[in-house]
């Protein structure tokens, strides 16, 4: 879908619909701007109060805009951002299968949330529909924006359908289910993304043998229950640039059984979404190639499918980490950490400047913060504001997390180094500890977002997040760096 901005409703538009929003107080602004016939006995006629996502069709009344509307925003300085989503998916539920081209006046809103109402617009705009022999029949293609005054530039809009593109390529990666989206076949995409970006991306992928080869022991023992083969897969962005990289870990458990400790069957399907923080990193690797972000940027991505069978890891089980640090393996459904942990001690080559891992951690942070806000865990006071400040730019927010050092003494273990879980209380934070125990020599910072990457119920499906808020705080890190 593409977004344009514009000052004005241009009289020989080719758009097929015009929506213009409305403040409760102001309904004759657009009464003025647009010359609309008898709108004052249209209103008395429907009782047109203008409340919030209240609409008065304008059929034949705008000579230049047959088909218009007004949509209402109720006192609209008092509008809350988390408002937007609903106005959008209404808007769009109108128009998405009528239209090619539609234009929608946003002088009514708010200034401060041109930009992120854009960004709705997109992220709303979204189906998933591969599997299915009927498909979505979506024909939108273009929405002008119209408003007098608008902080959002072309560069802006440039860099939103940037991460529209990278948001879409990581909800269909989620989306798709384990016997179509397997470690293998990420390596296949990263490859992929890269033959399309030659000149931006450089790929490598490290498989069993190499990895064995580098004491990655943790790792494979979350793999060795499946007959998919594990993959370490670094997407390097933009490696020319003489900078420390941003180094981007994902956790790609394309599907999480639990292993030998067994998950209940009811809502097993919903595992195929523990692959979304590698789903997360490559969608961000995507939106980098095509807003040409100056940032060297690493995106790496630890791939398992987590498995039981005669091979599988037994709770109990005590391996070395490429750290050199024991694990005693109490609880093989604890498998993130262990992928995690092994390609964060392999990341430390690039000379991080400074390291974020995504990954769909833990049950504890769903229960802690729901399906709203990620889980922030990070040691480091300026990286943290750094990243909640991007996630508030870009309404993909987060919430820190403790990660302090009086929560390791749970994780002792009586026959290791360490126990990959830490008991039955502050679950996202032990898991966090435990991977702080593998970082501690750059700046790192984790994201739990077990609740915030995909949704249950009838609106099941991948959200793409956290790609917003990584491609903002890449942005502003950019901009710092011009």
């Amino acid at each position: 879908m593409k977004l344009t901005i514009n000052t004005s409703f241009p009289a020989n538009s080719s758009s097929q619909s015009l929506l213009i929003f409305v403040d409760a107080e102001q309904l004759q602004t657009a009464a003025t701007t647009y010359q609309i016939n008898e709108l004052e006995t249209l209103i008395e006629a429907t009782q047109f109060k203008a409340g919030f996502n209240e609409n008065l069709p304008l059929l034949g009344k705008i000579a230049a805009a047959p088909n218009a509307a007004l949509i209402g925003l109720d006192k609209a300085a008092e509008l809350k951002p988390a408002k937007l989503a609903k106005l959008v998916q209404t808007l769009l539920q109108a128009v998405q299968k009528k239209f090619k081209h539609i234009s929608i006046d946003i002088s009514a809103l708010p200034e401060s949330l041109h930009k992120l109402f854009a960004l709705n617009l997109t992220q709303t705009g979204y189906g998933f529909d591969e599997f299915k022999s009927k498909k979505n029949e979506f024909i939108l293609e273009q929405i002008d924006l119209i408003a007098v005054q608008s902080p959002l530039d072309a560069a802006q809009l440039e860099l939103i359908h940037a991460i529209q593109s990278g948001q879409s390529l990581a909800r269909d990666l989620g989306n798709r289910p384990g016997n179509i989206c397997f470690p293998e076949y990420l390596a296949e995409q990263a490859q992929s993304l890269a033959a399309e970006f030659p000149d931006l991306l450089k790929v490598t992928v490290l498989d069993e043998q190499q990895m064995t080869a580098l004491g990655m022991h943790a790792f494979l023992a979350v793999s060795k229950g499946s007959d998919r083969p594990g993959r370490i897969i670094t997407i390097e962005y933009q490696n020319q640039l003489e900078q420390a990289p941003v180094v981007l870990v994902g956790k790609g458990i394309t599907f999480d059984t639990g292993g030998i400790s067994l998950k209940p069957g009811l809502g097993m399907d919903e595992m195929k979404f523990d692959m979304c923080g590698a789903a997360s990193v490559l969608g961000t690797m995507r939106a980098l190639c095509e807003s040409q972000l100056p940032i060297h940027v690493v995106g790496t991505i630890a791939t398992a499918e987590n498995m039981p069978s005669g091979h599988a890891t037994r709770p109990g089980d005590i391996v070395t980490s490429m750290s050199g640090q024991t694990i005693e393996i109490l609880n093989t459904d604890a498998e993130g950490r262990l992928v995690l942990c092994d390609t964060l001690t392999y990341v430390k080559r690039f000379d991080p400047a400074v390291v974020i891992d995504i990954a769909t951690l833990t049950g504890a942070c769903v229960v802690a913060l729901g399906k709203v806000l990620s889980g922030l865990f990070s040691p480091d006071d300026e990286l943290a504001n750094e990243i909640s400040i991007a996630g508030e730019q870009s309404f993909d927010r987060v919430w820190r997390m403790p990660v302090i050092e009086d929560y390791q003494e749970l994780l002792d273990s009586p026959f290791a180094d360490i126990a990959n879980i830490g008991g039955p209380t502050a679950g996202s934070v032990t898991a966090a500890c435990f991977l702080q125990r593998f970082t501690r020599d750059y700046r790192w910072a984790h994201l739990d977002v077990a609740g915030t990457a995909w949704l249950s119920g009838t609106a099941k499906g991948a959200t793409g997040r956290p790609v917003p808020l990584l491609m903002q705080f890449l942005a502003n890190r950019a901009m710092k760096n011009d």
